[in-house]
């Protein structure tokens, strides 16, 4: 092959190659929110995502979810996704902002547990009893045990605050520890309260390690953790009596793609054809040959090859097809429930219901009655008023015709004499 004709391919092989790594990852719309133009399509509930607090629900707004205002003190808000994931590898990027007076306080977690929602709510790491799963804790956690903090840390966390990451199995209670930050399995330091700007955390869980990133920047990473699937995540805050207002702008959860069946072994660096002809099935169907021309068992295998390859890669276009129409589905269907309450439903429905009792009423009072008498009374009574008419009408007629008018003779002339006093009247 000529060398001018294997530049421009091994240039779109490259482009390819980047193409396929930027695919790599999935959006998982279900479990993620600030992804779109707006939280919420209707400015009452995130689609799959379940929001509490406590005294008050946190307020939506169209770019973020306040959990805990800046006044008052003492509140408690959570989202909670309503679907598990179903991924062994995952990445969860949230981003978030912190603000309020100098001696401000409260907590904000991030939680990726067995029951999720059911199990923990609005709770914090210092008031949740048992628990399966991993909590990221970020709060300035050095104001209960501050001495402890320099013993177990070498410095006080009162700084500007500090990330720790937290794991149960179901045998701890967290809320009876009288230290809970010596349970912590990693931790960073990080000054997030009062920054003018959303913060980004990034947690990472592959098949070799589990990562936490700050803004771009690695906080603690651990090739001991391996994270289940078919978890729930959720997000909670609590604020202080002398409140900070947690702010969540974006929680995106994104996931490998599922790997194409049949991949073919990595390609040695000495066999560049055989690579681009790879590629080239990839995106172009095999052409149609007849047997005849098939000769050899080489060619026949050849062909058979490359035609289940790109029946594999159809097939797996499809499944990615279908799975994204599901997804659309399923959340067309939550708007729907979302925009339409259960009980505006349950009262039109009974509206519909009394409205149909009453059609039914009145039909069977319809079809009971026998008017059969009634109409015979009205006949009758037209033909007697017919008969009437008939009997009395030509009567009054003729006598009108016959009665003698008043005559013009009966009434006085006017004498000349009359005649001048009445123009003098005049």
């Amino acid at each position: 092959m000529p060398a001018s004709f294997l530049s421009p391919l091994r240039l779109l092989s490259s482009l390819a190659l980047g193409a396929a790594v930027a695919r790599a990852q999935q959006l998982q719309e279900g479990l993620s929110f600030g992804h779109a133009q707006k939280l919420s399509p209707h400015g009452r509930a995130i689609p799959g995502w379940h929001i509490q607090g406590s005294p008050d629900p946190p307020q939506l707004l169209s770019d973020r979810v306040i959990l805990t205002p800046p006044y008052p003190g003492g509140r408690r808000g959570a989202i909670w996704t309503e679907e598990r994931l179903l991924s062994e590898e995952w990445t969860a990027d949230f981003e978030f902002r912190a603000s309020g007076p100098e001696r401000g306080g409260g907590n904000l977690q991030i939680w990726y547990t067995r029951d999720g929602q059911a199990q923990i709510g609005t709770s914090s790491i210092y008031t949740i009893g048992k628990f399966e799963g991993m909590v990221l804790v970020i709060d300035t956690y050095g104001g209960r045990h501050d001495d402890e903090d320099k013993l177990n840390y070498g410095t006080s966390m009162l700084q500007g605050g500090g990330i720790r990451g937290f794991l149960n199995d179901g045998s701890t209670e967290y809320r009876s520890q009288h230290n809970v930050d010596s349970l912590a399995f990693g931790h960073c330091d990080y000054a997030y309260r009062n920054l003018g700007r959303p913060s980004h955390i990034q947690l990472k869980q592959t098949r070799d390690y589990f990562q936490v990133e700050v803004d771009s920047r690695p906080c603690f990473k651990s090739d001991k953790i391996i994270l289940p699937q078919n978890y729930y995540f959720g997000v909670s805050a609590a604020s202080a009596e002398t409140p900070d207002s947690f702010e969540a702008y974006k929680f995106l959860i994104t996931t490998p793609s599922a790997p194409t069946r049949h991949q073919p072994p990595p390609i040695p660096p000495h066999q560049p054809a055989q690579h681009q002809q790879n590629q080239h099935y990839q995106q172009n169907p095999p052409a149609d040959r007849y047997a005849s021309q098939i000769t050899s068992h080489e060619a026949q295998f050849a062909d058979l090859h490359d035609r289940l390859q790109y029946l594999s890669h159809q097939i797996d276009s499809t499944s990615n097809e279908i799975s994204s129409i599901s997804s659309r589905l399923e959340e067309r269907h939550q708007e729907s429930l979302h925009k339409y309450p259960s009980q505006e439903l349950s009262s039109m429905d009974s509206r519909l219901n009394h409205i149909e009792n009453i059609v039914r009423s009145i039909q069977k009072d319809v079809e009971g009655r026998d008017y059969k008498e009634h109409l015979t009374d009205l006949k009758n009574t037209l033909s007697d008023t017919h008969r009437s008419l008939l009997t009395t009408l030509p009567k009054s007629m003729g006598d009108g015709m016959f009665t003698p008018l008043p005559s013009i003779i009966s009434y006085p002339v006017p004498t000349k004499k009359r005649r001048k006093r009445e123009k003098y009247v005049d």
